[in-house]
Order: C-alpha cells, then structure tokens, then sequence
C-alpha cells in the first residue's frame, strides 16, 4: 500500500452532501491523519463529487468513487468494503456525511478493534452508557430504543444499538462474507452486516457516542426503510431460532 500505510478506510456514502462534505473531510483526517477516506458518491446532482475531485487533489488521503446514480446505502458501503479490501486497509469504517457522527470518536472506535485481535466490529452506540443523541423529541428516541430492543431480542444478540451506521469493521473479516448476498438498504443493511460478523464468531463492542442530527441538507430516511427493517429483523429472528442464515 502507498501513501504510508494507512491505518483504515473511512468509506462515506454521498448523496447531495456539497454543504457537509468539506467539513466532515476535514473533521475525519483531523481526528484520524493516518487514515485514508474514500466517498462514494450516488451522482449527486449538486455537485458533491466535484468538490471530493478538488479535496482529493490536495490530499493524496482522500478518495472519490462515482457511481452512476442514486442506488442505495448499502450498496454504496459494499462498493466502498471492495474497494478497500482489493488495496490491502486493515479496517473499514462506515461514516455519515451529513456531520451525526463524531469523528473526535475515530481514534476510540479503531483502538477498539486494534486493541484486541478477537473483535471484528466496533460500533459507535447512542444507547449504552456514556452515549447520547443531541435534540430528538421523546417519541424519536423511544422509537430507536424500541426498534433495537426489539432486535436484541428477536436476534438473540447482546448489541443495544444494532442501527448504528458509525462502526470500524476488520478488513478480514469482511473479506470472509458474500458481498454479493447483501441486498438491506438503510437501518436493516447494519442489522443484516451486525449478523453476518455474530454469524463468523467475531466479538462486537460497543463505544459510547454522542449522536447529533443533519444541520445541513435532507436525511435519506423514509417509512419504506424502516418498514424493511422491521420485517427482516423478524425474518431472520425465525431464520437464526431455527436454521443458520
């Protein structure tokens, strides 16, 4: 690998994101400088991945894959995990664009894979101790608690906030999965990657974070998401209770 052998792969899905992208860049190589970040952009028609072109010419860390249009999350982060995995980055982060992560808790989250051999995944967690979410009404956080409560229990699996989408992958173990299988979008394409590293017998943990919501721009999130969510949570809680996935 050139470039000083990066320490990890920050992939950020784009979509729209000219008004976040510049500062996330920023935020991401301050808190991390030897780590490399890649944004794969769903051909945003404002003109995201021009301004990744002029970051990625004054910075040898910064990355941009285009794809031709708007095709989803997880299909962007998988793009991202086969991009890093053909040049060799140790781990795979997944990072939002739109400023809701906290790029000041990189270092913890990768020393938490680092640190110990035995743990695949690291997920940045509103719902354990010491996290957080900044401004969500009463009825939002209980929606999130309950939809994760309700996916402990249906999965039998010990992750309070398997929603999460700030979370460091090691590279190896993503290199063990059929990529080409995955087919979730939004909150059920973390579920479904959370099973698939429970399903190769890596260790999760879970680093407090505290969440803050989009100030710039549009969320991507719809009803249709959340319904596909819900529905394969419980397809694959039948699936885990009675056969392997």
């Amino acid at each position: 690998m050139t470039q000083g052998d990066p320490t990890a792969l920050v992939i950020v899905p784009t979509y729209d994101e000219a008004e976040n992208v510049r500062a996330v860049t920023a935020a991401v190589l301050d808190a991390v400088p030897a780590a490399h970040l890649l944004v794969v952009d769903d051909g945003s028609p404002d003109g995201t991945a021009a301004i990744v072109r002029e970051l990625a010419a004054a910075d040898p860390r910064v990355h941009l894959l285009e794809r031709t249009g708007k095709l989803g999350l997880g299909t962007a982060y998988v793009a991202g995990f086969r991009w890093g995995l053909e040049r060799g980055y140790p781990l795979l982060v997944e990072m939002d664009a739109d400023g809701s992560h906290p790029a000041d808790r990189l270092p913890a989250l990768i020393d938490a894979v680092r640190a110990d051999e035995r743990v695949a995944l690291a997920i940045g967690s509103r719902w354990v101790p010491g996290g957080s979410v900044v401004d969500w009404p009463l009825r939002r956080q209980a929606l999130s608690r309950g939809a994760n409560t309700y996916a402990r229990i249906v999965l039998g699996i010990d992750v309070r906030d398997i929603t999460a989408g700030f979370r460091v992958y090691r590279a190896d173990t993503v290199a063990r999965m059929d990529l080409d299988s995955v087919d979730s979008k939004g909150y059920c394409f973390q579920v479904d990657m959370t099973l698939r590293v429970d399903d190769l017998g890596g260790r999760i943990v879970e680093v407090p974070i505290r969440f803050r919501d989009r100030v710039h721009g549009v969320s991507k999130m719809s009803r249709s998401i959340v319904v596909e969510a819900m529905l394969r949570v419980t397809q694959w809680g039948f699936q885990r209770r009675f056969r392997r996935r």
